[in-house]
């Protein structure tokens, strides 16, 4: 009781004297909310562009306060805008990114868990160099990889399909999640496994009965992290589809070289915001478990 009676929570701004603390108070939310502002600043100036008609936008520039608002721009984007010749707004590209993005994640995701419990807590010759080859993947730059996934996609009949991209995010996701599951993995005490194994636990009913439980954490981390990226990735997108097969960030690129027409600024920006929906959707759902997960251990 006396201790909490007497505990009071730590302010690392409460130093010096009240104006002092004030001051301090007052610069460091002003720094932090100068930086909010900024980086909210772009999603703000969309967000406000898809609900004003495009006279006004040409009329007053694309940073003004909007004179009216309607909501017909977004219906215009999501089924009847014209893009790569169809005119079918951004929905089937739509459904193409959630094709590529869930799969893929699933897949990466999976295969990362697996290889982080070998490499972890199955010793054997060689699985430094191996865990030291697969997540050079990690540090490869995607642009290296497109020549020779080019060759594959061809040989195996998978060029512009998002078989192929699912193919293409998945090997290349898994660097990243062996990366995150091998590290969490190896804070799971090996008294465990070797308790398992004396009990007649095989390596499947292990990774099963132990490791899963225990892996919410990280899986959670790799699942958004997979998702976010995978969703958001455009490069294989653009290089080896085309038409409507591409995903929904290959046509938002398109905008840029849609020819000399008259641009739908209103349109193109709502369009940009129902891209950017489901990676926000998320971060905010799922931000703070992100940041848990990186920094829990498996056993805390």
């Amino acid at each position: 009781m006396a201790e909490t009676a007497t505990r009071q929570e730590f302010d690392p701004l409460a130093t010096g004297s009240r104006n002092r603390q004030l001051m301090s108070k007052f610069g460091v939310y002003l720094t932090l909310g100068i930086f909010a502002f900024v980086y909210l600043a772009p999603l703000i100036i969309i967000s406000t562009n898809t609900l004003r008609p495009l006279d006004d936008i040409v009329r007053r520039g694309f940073i003004s306060w909007p004179a009216s608002f309607s909501l017909q721009y977004w219906a215009e984007a999501w089924g009847t805008f014209c893009i790569g010749g169809t005119c079918e707004g951004v929905s089937r590209f739509y459904k193409n990114s959630l094709l590529m993005t869930i799969p893929a994640t699933a897949l990466s995701t999976a295969l990362g868990l697996v290889n982080g419990y070998i490499l972890s807590k199955w010793r054997f010759r060689g699985d430094g160099l191996i865990f030291g080859l697969i997540t050079l993947g990690v540090f490869l730059p995607a642009q290296m990889t497109l020549l020779p996934w080019a060759y594959v996609l061809g040989t195996v009949g998978l060029s512009n399909t998002i078989a192929g991209l699912v193919l293409v995010h998945t090997v290349q996701g898994v660097s990243f999640t062996t990366l995150f599951c091998r590290n969490y993995f190896v804070n799971i005490p090996d008294d465990l496994i070797k308790a398992a194994r004396i009990d007649g636990a095989g390596f499947w009913r292990i990774f099963r009965r132990i490791i899963l439980p225990l892996s919410p954490p990280i899986l959670i981390v790799t699942v958004i992290w997979q998702f976010t990226g995978i969703w958001n990735e455009f490069l294989f997108g653009t290089v080896f589809t085309s038409g409507d097969k591409q995903p929904i960030t290959a046509a938002i690129v398109a905008f840029s070289g849609s020819g000399t027409g008259e641009r739908h600024y209103n349109v193109e920006a709502a369009a940009v915001i129902m891209a950017a929906l489901p990676p926000l959707f998320i971060y905010l759902v799922g931000g703070k478990y992100f940041v848990r997960g990186l920094t829990q251990g498996a056993v805390k």
